[in-house]
C-alpha cells in the first residue's frame, strides 16, 4: 500500500496545474499527502510579495474545520498542514476539492482558490456481509439469476469495484450490470440445471476486483442449497418503472405501483413484494412498499436538493418451496419547487473603516448561493441606494461590498448596511443579512468657539483668582480629536504678559482673573483665548475676549483746596459792612472715579454758629447768611462735608477756621471791587472748564490707544493741583497771626482736613488768603491713604 501510496503522489504531483481565471487559482493534489507536502507557489502565482504577507494581513479563510492547508509565509509556499482523506471528506462524489479564500490588506484584495483532491486507490473492496445463504430449487432452469450483494470500494473512478470472480464451478457463472451511477450489480447466474441428489450444496466464493494499480480485492462466501420445489418465478409487466413526484409531497403521496404475476398456481403463484437488496438504505427511510398491493408511496420528507433521483430495486417473491423471485427497478424523479431561499455568506468582513477611506475601498467579500435548480437557484443581490456603498458583481454569484462615495463621520458614524438577495422563482424568496460598518474619525474638524468676541464686564476691585467667564468651543469629531482644551495666547497688557492678568482652565474654559484690577489704573483691555483639539496634527481656533472693567465707588473725595477770589492783598472790610450773601471762599473737591460715583455734593456739616454761614450744594461755595455783628465770635469753625453719589457714598470733611477783627472802617464795596469779583469767578469757572476738558481729554486718549496700539496711559490729575497751586501764590498775601481753633471731624469714609481763614484789615473787597497747610498735602493720585488730616490756614 505504501508503494502504491508513493506511485500515485509522484504521477500527481506531476500533473499539478494551476490556472489564473476569473480571479481564481486552481491546484491539484492526490489525497493522502504528508504533512509539509509542496502544493504549490500561491504567493507567486498571486503576484504578491512575500516580504509583505504579514505587514498586508495574509490570511487564507476557509469554512472547514480543519486547517488542512497552510502557507509558509518566509517562501509563499502552500502545503499540506493536515492528511487528506478524499473518501472521508468528500464521501463518493466524482469531483472533491478544498475551495478557500486568500485575503490581504492595504488594499483590500480577495483571491479564489481551490484544490482538487484527486483519488489514490488506498481502499479495498468490500461485502457487506463475509458470507450469504441461497436455496435453489432443482427444477429451476438454466439462465435464472440471482441477486447478489454487491462489493463496495470508498475509492472513485477506475481506483473502485471493476469487476468480479467466482470459484470455478459446473452450474454457476456471474451476470455482471452497469447502473447509471458507475456502479455494478452482480447476479448469481444459473449456467446448468441442478441435480439435488447429485449435489444437494455448493460453496462458492465471490470475490470483488478495483481497478487500481495495484490491483485490490475483497471476497466473500456463498452458500447454495438445492432444493426441489416451485419452478416458475414471478414476472412483473415492466422491467423498469418511471415515476415523478414533487419534493414537497406529503407523507402517504402514491408514487405508483408495480405489479407481477406467476405462471405457477396456489401458494407458488401467491406473490409478496419486497425491496431487494439492491436498493440503497435512504430509497428504502423515503419510500413504502405495500407487500401485497405494490404501492409505492412517500412515508418521509423529500428534498431536491438532498437528491434528485432515486433509483429503488423490488422484487416479487411467491410463495413457493423454494420461493421464486421476479426483480424490476424503478426509477424515482424528485420534481424541484423553490422551497430554498438564497444564503449568503460574508468572507473578510472589515467593520470599521476611517472617514477618509476613498470610493472603491473593499469593505467585504460576499456569495451568494442557492442550492435550487433552475431559475429557482438563480439569485440577484442587492443594497440600499441611500447609504454610501456600492455592490461590484463578479461571476459566479460573488459580489464586493465597497465604498461608493465620501463619508462623513460627523454626519453619520455608523451604517447598518442591509444585504437583500432573492432567486427568479415564484414566488421568488429572498435573504436579507446586514453589516454594521462603523464609521471611525479622522481629525478634520476644528474646534469652534460659540462666538468669535466675548465680552466681559468686571466690577474692579475683584478678587483674585476668581472666576470671571466662561467661552465654550465646540468639535464635532470623536474621542480624541473631540477633545479640547483651551489656552491664552501670548499677548501684551501694559508691557506685561496676558498670563500676568488672565488665566484660563485648559480643560472647561473657564476665565480667572489673577489680581485684582483697579479701574482707574485700567479700564480695558483684550486676550485671545485658543481652543485646540487632541489630534494629529492637532487643529486649533481663536476668540477675542474683550474685558471691560466696571467702576466701584472706592475712592473718597479728595479736598483740592479752600480758594479765594484773586491773589490781591487782604482789603480791610468793616462787620457791619458785609451783606447777607457775601462770598467768602468756595471749597473744591474731586473724586478718582467716575460716573456718579464722582458726582460730588457739599453740606455744611458743623459749624460755630450754623446762622452765619451757608454752602453750595453742587458749587462748594461759602456765603454769609447775614450779616457780621460785633457780637459775632471773632473765631469762627466750619466743618464742610464733601460727598460723592456712589452706593454706598464715600466722603471727605474740610475744616476752615476764620478770624475776624472789629477796628476797621465801614467801607463799601468798590464798583472796580465787584468787577474783580466777577473777573475772579469768571477766571474760576474757566479753571474748572479747562481741568474738566483736559480730564475728558486725557480719558479719551486714554480709550483710543488701548484700543488701538493697546499702550499704557498713566492718568496724573496732580498737575491740575499744581496749576491751582501757581494760580493762586501765596506771595502776595501777608502773614499775620490770629487765633485759630482746628475741627475735626470723620464721617463714613470721610478723610478730614483743616483750613485757616483769617479777614484782612483792608476787608472792603471781602476776599481771603489762602495759606500753604501746617502739614504736607496729600498727593492727589495717592486717594487709596486713609485717615489722614490735611491742615490749610487762610490769615487776614
Amino acid at each position: 500500500m505504501a508503494s502504491a501510496l508513493g506511485c500515485s503522489q509522484s504521477f500527481f504531483l506531476q500533473l499539478l496545474l494551476w490556472d489564473l481565471a476569473l480571479g481564481q487559482i486552481r491546484y491539484s493534489i492526490p489525497e493522502e499527502m504528508e504533512h509539509g507536502a509542496f502544493v504549490g507557489n500561491l504567493v507567486e502565482d498571486l503576484g504578491l510579495n512575500v516580504r509583505m504577507l504579514a505587514a498586508r494581513k495574509f490570511r487564507l479563510v476557509s469554512g472547514d474545520r480543519k486547517q488542512y492547508l497552510k502557507v509558509n509565509f518566509d517562501n509563499g509556499v502552500l502545503f499540506v498542514n493536515e492528511r487528506i482523506d478524499r473518501e472521508q471528506l468528500c464521501g463518493q462524489s466524482s469531483t472533491c476539492s478544498l475551495p478557500f479564500e486568500v485575503a490581504v490588506e492595504n488594499p483590500m484584495e480577495i483571491h479564489r482558490v481551490e484544490v482538487e483532491i484527486a483519488d489514490i486507490n488506498d481502499n479495498s473492496p468490500s461485502f457487506p456481509k463475509s458470507d450469504s445463504y441461497l436455496q435453489i430449487g432443482e427444477s429451476i432452469a438454466p439462465g435464472a439469476r440471482f441477486p447478489l450483494e454487491s462489493a463496495h470500494d470508498p475509492d472513485i473512478g477506475v481506483n473502485t469495484v471493476s469487476s468480479y470472480q467466482i470459484t470455478s464451478n459446473d452450474h454457476f457463472g456471474l451476470n455482471i450490470q452497469a447502473r447509471n451511477d458507475g456502479s455494478k450489480i452482480v447476479e448469481l447466474l444459473l449456467e446448468k440445471a441442478l441435480d439435488r441428489e447429485q449435489q444437494p450444496f455448493l460453496l462458492l466464493v465471490l470475490t470483488a476486483i478495483d481497478g487500481g494499480v495495484p490491483h485490490r480485492s475483497g471476497t466473500t462466501e456463498i452458500s447454495i442449497a438445492v432444493l426441489d420445489a416451485n419452478d416458475n418465478a414471478p414476472l412483473f409487466n415492466h422491467e423498469i418503472y418511471r415515476a415523478s413526484v414533487p419534493e414537497n409531497a406529503p407523507k402517504g403521496t402514491l408514487v405508483t405501483q408495480i405489479n407481477a404475476a406467476d405462471l405457477d398456481q396456489g401458494t407458488n403463484a401467491e406473490i409478496k413484494y419486497t425491496f431487494s437488496k439492491h436498493s440503497a438504505e435512504r430509497g428504502r427511510e423515503l419510500f413504502q412498499l405495500d407487500s401485497e398491493t405494490g404501492e409505492i408511496k412517500v412515508q418521509a420528507g423529500l428534498d431536491f436538493e438532498e437528491a434528485n433521483i432515486y433509483e429503488l430495486y423490488v422484487q416479487a417473491t411467491d410463495n413457493g418451496a423454494p420461493p421464486m423471485a421476479g426483480h424490476a427497478k424503478v426509477v424515482v424523479n424528485l420534481i424541484d419547487l423553490n422551497d430554498n431561499a438564497p444564503e449568503i455568506k460574508l468572507t473578510s468582513v472589515t467593520n470599521v473603516i476611517t472617514e477618509d477611506a476613498t470610493p472603491g475601498t473593499i469593505v467585504a467579500g460576499i456569495t451568494v448561493t442557492d442550492v435550487d435548480s433552475g431559475e429557482n437557484g438563480q439569485v440577484r443581490c442587492q443594497i440600499p441606494t441611500s447609504i454610501p456603498f456600492k455592490l461590484q458583481t463578479s461571476p459566479n454569484n460573488q459580489y464586493t461590498l465597497m465604498v461608493g462615495d465620501i463619508l462623513d463621520r460627523e454626519k453619520q458614524s455608523s451604517y447598518n448596511v442591509s444585504i437583500s438577495a432573492w432567486d427568479g422563482g415564484t414566488p421568488p424568496l429572498s435573504t436579507n443579512q446586514t453589516i454594521v460598518v462603523t464609521v471611525s474619525d479622522v481629525n478634520d474638524n476644528a474646534p469652534e468657539f460659540t462666538q468669535s468676541s466675548y465680552n466681559v464686564y468686571l466690577m474692579e476691585n475683584n478678587t483674585p483668582g476668581a472666576s470671571i467667564f466662561a467661552v465654550t468651543a465646540l468639535d464635532p469629531d470623536g474621542d480624541q480629536n473631540g477633545e479640547i482644551s483651551y489656552s491664552v495666547v501670548e499677548n501684551q497688557i501694559q508691557d506685561v504678559s496676558a498670563t500676568a492678568y488672565i488665566s484660563i482652565s485648559s480643560k472647561s474654559g473657564n476665565i480667572y482673573a489673577l489680581r485684582s484690577f483697579d479701574y482707574e489704573q485700567l479700564k480695558h483691555f483684550q486676550i485671545k483665548v485658543q481652543a485646540q483639539d487632541g489630534g494629529f496634527p492637532p487643529l486649533t481656533s481663536v476668540a477675542l475676549v474683550n474685558v471691560i472693567i466696571l467702576d466701584q465707588n472706592d475712592n473718597a473725595p479728595f479736598i483740592v483746596s479752600a480758594i479765594t477770589w484773586n491773589n490781591s492783598t487782604a482789603v480791610e472790610i468793616p462787620l457791619r459792612s458785609t451783606y447777607p450773601g457775601y462770598s467768602v471762599t468756595k471749597v473744591l473737591g474731586t473724586d478718582a472715579d467716575s460716573g456718579q460715583n464722582a458726582r460730588l455734593s457739599y453740606q455744611l456739616m458743623d459749624a460755630t454758629d450754623p446762622s452765619l454761614f451757608s454752602v453750595g450744594l453742587l458749587t462748594g461755595e461759602i456765603r454769609t447768611l447775614r450779616r457780621l455783628l460785633e457780637e459775632d465770635a471773632t473765631t469762627q469753625s466750619l466743618v464742610i462735608l464733601v460727598k460723592d453719589n456712589g452706593q454706598p457714598s464715600l466722603s471727605s470733611t474740610a475744616t476752615l477756621l476764620f478770624s475776624l477783627l472789629s477796628n476797621v472802617t465801614d467801607i463799601l464795596p468798590e464798583p472796580s471791587d465787584l468787577s474783580n469779583k466777577r473777573h475772579y469767578f469768571s477766571n474760576l469757572n474757566l479753571y474748572a472748564i479747562v481741568g474738566l476738558g483736559s480730564t475728558s481729554f486725557i480719558f479719551l486718549v486714554t480709550i483710543i490707544l488701548l484700543v488701538a496700539i493697546k499702550c499704557k496711559q498713566d492718568r496724573n490729575i496732580s498737575t491740575v493741583c499744581c496749576c491751582l497751586g501757581q494760580t493762586i501764590s501765596e506771595d502776595n498775601f501777608s502773614r499775620r497771626s490770629a487765633p485759630h481753633q482746628a475741627v475735626n471731624y470723620t464721617g463714613v469714609g470721610a478723610e478730614p482736613y483743616h483750613y485757616s481763614i483769617c479777614l484782612s484789615p483792608e476787608s472792603s473787597k471781602s476776599e481771603f488768603l489762602y495759606l500753604k497747610p501746617y502739614t504736607a498735602t496729600l498727593p492727589y493720585s495717592d486717594v487709596s491713604v486713609n485717615n489722614t488730616t490735611a491742615r490749610h490756614e487762610f490769615k487776614q
